[in-house]
């Protein structure tokens, strides 16, 4: 679990593997569907039917990854912040 809010990171994970079962479900069901008709056309069908899946990943991973830097940036500020307090406590002559 890469996200350190328990609510917010057990949904999004939860999505997140929802969104690879419609990715392995679409690619699964659009190949077998066609494979009778071509192979190469069952290969697309299959891509296409993958589609929704993988945009879904794609979308959730965008969250987390904003969250992640979201996390990292205040971090960051909380210590630029404590080297302004030093550096004001005991300035250079």
């Amino acid at each position: 679990m890469r996200l350190k809010d328990r609510p917010l990171g057990f949904v999004v994970n939860f999505l997140l593997g929802v969104a690879w079962a419609a990715v392995l479900i679409g690619a699964v069901t659009s190949f077998l569907s066609f494979y009778h008709n071509s192979f190469f056309f069952a290969i697309i069908s299959a891509f296409v039917g993958a589609l929704p899946g993988l945009v879904a990943v794609l979308l959730l991973e965008h969250i987390i990854t904003n969250k992640e830097k979201h996390l990292e940036l205040k971090k960051q500020t909380k210590l630029l912040e404590q080297i302004l307090r030093e550096k004001e406590k005991h300035p250079l002559k």
